[in-house]
């Protein structure tokens, strides 16, 4: 009961505003009307009006002080304030004012109704706002009637300020929720598509993968069905166990087919091709010195799975085709090598993409339209097959790339 108490409870005016200055406005205003209205209303009323002293304090208390609780409950500080103006109007009738004096609502009630009704447009919905500004010109035209001297077009002030204030108020907090869900749409918009990123590289991934494990167990099912051939004579049960194993493996890879077949495409036909790994970062990394920049590259010979050949190849990939975009002509240094062997995790291949800063800084990016998700796909490469990936910006302003690879199919699962 408590919690749900503490839910219902309304926040104030601004107070989902970011600054604390804003927050604390809204309370800095109520204040300040509040203390200068309620001494001001009593010497006016009674010096000016001629009102009686307590009433004149009554009325000054009355139309003053809800303002404090505008902040929160403007609704119902207006019921409060409303019916003071109406009351202090009707005994204003009683006393012996100047013809030059406001009425029925004195200057001093004006000001702080005209206050109440920026903060009612602040909080409340059009339709409130529409009642609240047809009771106050009911009100004010009603009490024309009973006019003590000439009622003009100032004696209205109250009904065209209050929609003023009223109008203003709204437009102003119909501004705010329009800010706000744009700010909340561009968040979820960013989101998803930073979701459909990560989707989108699994899929390739996946793909990638599919062609890696199709082409093992393609040679599994081809050597289990020439054993009998390539390896002479053999028993009956031995060739029968060939046999089995060969029409497993092609039952399974009929499966996995299946299973990644709606990650391709009529557009991915290309991917059936070998998959690139290590030998093919150095020409990567030629072809990448040609186009933009130097580039060093320090190899590494060492035999590793295809599928950690194939990720090293693509996060080295990533990481120059970003040194293309953001720092063209840096210098780059690209490294294989093979950490010692580690009693948790085993010996790692370490690729490590390092580049300075760029010689000038480029005129206009080379690709307007560029997510800017690529650290994306190369984090998630690196968790499937259980590395680590560490990236991030240099002192000079280059910035860096560090990836460490399992060695070992044993490391992979």
């Amino acid at each position: 009961m408590i919690e749900v108490e503490e839910e219902e409870r309304p926040r104030a005016l601004l107070a989902g505003a970011s600054r604390r200055w804003v927050r604390l406005l809204p309370w800095a205003v109520a204040f300040v009307l509040c203390v200068a209205l309620l001494p001001t209303t009593i010497v006016v009323l009674t010096a000016d009006y001629g009102l009686n002293g307590g009433v004149a304090a009554g009325l000054a208390v009355a139309q003053a002080a809800p303002l404090l609780l505008a902040v929160v409950r403007p609704l119902q500080a207006w019921y409060v304030v409303f019916t003071a103006d109406v009351a202090g109007s009707l005994l204003l009738l009683t006393a012996d004012f100047q013809e030059r004096l406001l009425w029925p609502f004195p200057p001093m009630g004006i000001v702080g109704y005209v206050g109440l009704c920026v903060a009612l447009g602040l909080r409340e919905p059009r339709r409130t706002l529409l009642l609240v500004w047809l009771a106050t010109a009911g009100a004010n035209v009603a009490l024309g009637f009973a006019a003590p001297h000439t009622f003009s077009a100032k004696n209205l002030l109250l009904t065209i300020l209050g929609g003023v204030a009223l109008l203003l108020g709204g437009v102003l907090r119909e501004r705010y929720e329009v800010q706000r869900r744009l700010v909340e749409q561009e968040t979820i918009s960013e989101a998803e598509r930073s979701r459909r990123t990560l989707l989108e590289e699994r899929a390739r991934i996946a793909r990638e993968l599919h062609d890696v494990v199709a082409h093992h167990m393609s040679v599994i099912t081809v050597q289990a069905d020439t054993a009998e051939y390539r390896l002479g004579t053999l028993p009956q049960h031995v060739r029968e166990e060939f046999t089995s194993i060969a029409a497993t493996a092609r039952e399974s890879l009929g499966e996995m087919r299946r299973l990644l077949g709606v990650l391709r495409n009529e557009e991915a036909r290309g991917e059936l091709m070998p998959q690139p790994g290590l030998a093919q970062i150095g020409q990567l990394v030629e072809a990448t010195a040609r186009a933009r920049g130097p580039v060093e590259f320090t190899p590494c010979d060492v035999e590793v799975p295809e599928a950690v050949g194939l990720s090293a190849y693509r996060i080295a990939q990533e990481a120059l085709a970003n040194v293309v975009r953001h720092a063209p002509g840096a210098r780059t240094q690209v490294s294989l090598s093979v950490t010692e062997p580690d009693p948790e995790q085993g010996a790692r291949l370490t690729l490590l993409v390092v580049n300075g800063p760029p010689p000038e800084p480029p005129d206009e990016p080379l690709e307007a339209s560029s997510t800017g998700h690529g650290l994306v796909g190369m984090r998630e490469r690196v968790r499937i097959i259980g590395g680590t990936l560490d990236t991030g910006p240099l002192p000079d302003g280059g910035f860096r790339v560090a990836a460490q690879l399992p060695l070992t199919e044993r490391d992979l699962t």
